[in-house]
């Protein structure tokens, strides 16, 4: 079975697990959500499409309101696999930095262990679905007086790790990174902030990107009073100072500041529901003819790739009349002792895909 069949039975088993979850007089007992018609057998709805935290449940018998204490039947058994119980949200911001071809991403929220008795643990779980191409870049954890946070290190000291400690964050699929909270009491707030870089999408004039931001009615948490604060932040950089424009946009933003190649835009307001379709929005560039720069960047004191770095950017223009102009290309190919054996061969390989798939005249020195 595949890792994200697997993972989405967990959160099946715990929402079902979840009806134990006193809620008060107004809910009385916690709901899961009927799955959407034509789709009872498929995995997707409980994927997530948003960030989210997950109690990891291998006693059924502590999950329990921690306020309200609901005298439940003791249960005995364990569930293998552990179930998972999605957490409820109590606050959520979404910050958005474009810079020329890539989007960093940042997401801040609070969740609480509103299922497990108040003087019970359990080990938590971070799940984080990027968008195109996503990389993530840190996770900064802060719960019971504790922090947390992640740290890039040598493949060498990875490959050195216990196994144990391995499987506590990585990839449950691609572009889908997860993190283990150990042992947190019920009752706790888990305050989280995850950082991550993904690809702006340039099609016809104009760039688009999708961050995945549709969290699903369950982690709502109990009471009608309880107020539900949701925060998104835009901010786009192109790097040159052309004039952009905001095409699209899935949630209303307001403007705050532009300059020359840039702007800055904010979302900000108490909700009845969390968000509950991403994050969508597209700009367009205001010049006719193509431009481009140049970045250039040195290493700091701290950097352990000494090396100097640059970017070369160019963007088309709209101008769809522009006549085609004749481009050549040299390839330059290290054939120096380093690449003896298998790099050579693969370099090879590649000219020869390259030059025989091009319908231009080659010439070959």
């Amino acid at each position: 079975m595949a890792v994200d069949e697997v993972f989405a039975r967990a959160v099946e088993e715990g929402l079902k697990l979840a009806k134990r979850v006193y809620a008060g007089k107004e809910r009385q007992f916690a709901v899961p959500p009927r799955p959407a018609a034509g789709m009872e057998r498929s995995s997707e709805p409980f994927l997530p499409t948003a960030p989210m935290v997950y109690a990891v449940i291998s006693d059924p018998a502590i999950v329990d309101n921690p306020d309200i204490p609901s005298y439940q039947p003791h249960v005995y058994g364990a569930c293998d696999p552990p179930a998972l119980i999605p957490l409820h949200m109590g606050d959520v911001g979404l910050e958005v930095e474009c810079l020329l071809d890539a989007a960093f991403v940042a997401v801040h929220g609070r969740w609480r262990v509103h299922c497990v008795m108040r003087n019970k643990s359990c080990d938590c779980r971070l799940v984080v679905p990027m968008g195109e191409q996503g990389s993530i870049l840190g996770v900064e954890v802060e719960v019971g007086g504790r922090s947390y946070y992640t740290q890039v290190i040598e493949l060498e000291d990875y490959i050195m790790e216990n196994t144990a400690k391995i499987e506590g964050g990585g990839l449950l699929k691609p572009q889908m990174f997860f993190l283990t909270i150990p042992q947190v009491n019920g009752g706790s707030e888990i305050s989280i902030k995850v950082r991550w870089s993904q690809k702006l999408i340039y099609k016809d004039g104009q760039f688009f990107i999708t961050v995945p931001f549709n969290f699903p009615e369950y982690i709502t948490p109990f009471g009608k009073i309880f107020s539900k604060r949701e925060k998104i932040h835009l901010n786009v950089n192109i790097g040159t100072e052309k004039e952009i424009m905001l095409q699209k946009t899935s949630h209303p933003l307001k403007e705050k500041s532009r300059q020359a190649g840039e702007f800055t835009f904010l979302y900000e307001a108490d909700v009845e529901s969390w968000s509950n379709k991403d994050f969508d929005f597209s700009y367009s560039i205001c010049s006719n003819d193509f431009f481009g720069g140049i970045l250039l960047k040195s290493p700091t004191t701290l950097d352990v790739d000494r090396r100097e770095m640059f970017s070369l950017y160019l963007f088309p223009g709209s101008n769809q009349k522009t006549k085609a102009f004749k481009n050549e290309v040299v390839f330059v190919v290290d054939i120096s002792g380093s690449m003896k054996g298998n790099p050579i061969k693969n370099v090879k390989s590649a000219l020869s895909t390259s030059l025989l798939s091009s319908d231009q005249e080659t010439i070959l020195i």
